[in-house]
């Protein structure tokens, strides 16, 4: 009854947010004609691809009862490192695949502090963070690595139908991929259960500790992801690349129904935050708005998920006395 009831509740707040995300395009659109245009949809679409990305990684670890704060950082090692590479002439595909590794290992290092170190999540990313960052600068010497082949930009985000960039593509392969991993696999499940109660879990002989390992590594590939697409947009490495990304993430898988405790999560449903975030934000471009004032907006949004998420569990546990009534 209880998996019925969690699924019911995604069910419900991603088509909530369809239709959150649908008023957002009607209401802007009313202001201004131009939002409704073909070009500008298409536009809200990629700018959302890059926090997409990050955001889908995270979800696995905020699932797990985590949080990964380094993402950022990872972008940025993965950006320079994969930049060093292709300027050296090494193989296109020999550098995204090394790329996504590296994203994966330094995920796996973040899982390795939180499970082996036994270091809290917010302490154990907070330092890679900071060291992830150090090695980006140390890499590049504090410049940036310039002169990326255009194969490889046309490759990871060229347009490939009308205008539509390659990236947008991958966004979506990513959280189905993701999808499949977190609903129909057994590790899946492992990562719901061990968000919602790793004590049970453990005694249920589950490894919570590898699940978690994998968790955090598979955050670190979103990240990858992000910044192999962030380096063929931008065609130079910056080490400075990623800062305060993780914010963004955080945010969309929190408005899509992620919970910030562990146990709870949706890939459709982050995917549907990303991109309400960035109709909102591109929304606000359109009309003109302040660019401050789009943190006090994205700020607002992270609360009032925040405080749906409680609501929801409240409303949670009344059905649960009512039906033991």
């Amino acid at each position: 009854m209880k998996s019925i009831h969690v699924g019911r509740i995604f069910k419900n707040r991603s088509s909530s947010l369809v239709v959150v995300l649908l008023l957002l395009v009607v209401v802007f659109s009313v202001i201004n004609p131009i939002y409704l245009s073909v070009y500008n949809l298409v536009d809200i679409i990629e700018q959302a691809t890059i926090n997409g990305l990050l955001a889908i990684g995270i979800t696995f670890a905020i699932i797990t009862g985590g949080i990964d704060l380094s993402i950022g950082s990872t972008m940025a090692v993965v950006i320079v490192t994969t930049g060093l590479m292709l300027v050296n002439g090494i193989d296109i595909w020999v550098c995204i695949l090394a790329g996504v590794a590296l994203g994966f290992a330094m995920g796996a290092i973040n899982g390795f502090m939180v499970t082996k170190m036994m270091l809290q999540p917010f302490i154990a990313t907070l330092g890679s963070m900071s060291i992830f960052r150090g090695i980006a600068y140390i890499l590049t010497g504090g410049w940036p690595v310039l002169r990326i082949p255009k194969t490889f930009r046309t490759l990871v985000d060229g347009d490939i139908i009308a205008s539509i960039p390659s990236s947008i593509f991958l966004l979506f392969a990513f959280a189905l991929i993701c999808h499949i991993i977190l609903r129909h696999t057994r590790q899946g499940t492992y990562f719901l259960a061990a968000g919602g109660n790793e004590e049970a879990t453990r005694l249920s002989g589950v490894n919570t500790d590898r699940s978690r390992l994998y968790a955090y590594g598979l955050c670190g590939v979103g990240a990858a992801l992000a910044g192999l697409v962030m380096l063929a947009r931008l065609g130079t490495g910056e080490p400075t690349a990623g800062l305060g990304y993780e914010t963004n993430a955080i945010a969309a898988a929190a408005i899509g129904g992620t919970s910030m405790a562990g146990g709870r999560g949706s890939m459709v449903g982050t995917v549907l935050g990303a991109l309400t975030l960035s109709a909102l934000k591109v929304g606000l471009v359109v009309l003109g708005v302040d660019a401050f004032w789009q943190y006090i907006a994205m700020g607002s949004i992270i609360v009032v998920a925040a405080y749906f998420e409680v609501i929801q569990s409240k409303l949670e546990k009344r059905m649960s006395r009512l039906r033991k009534a």
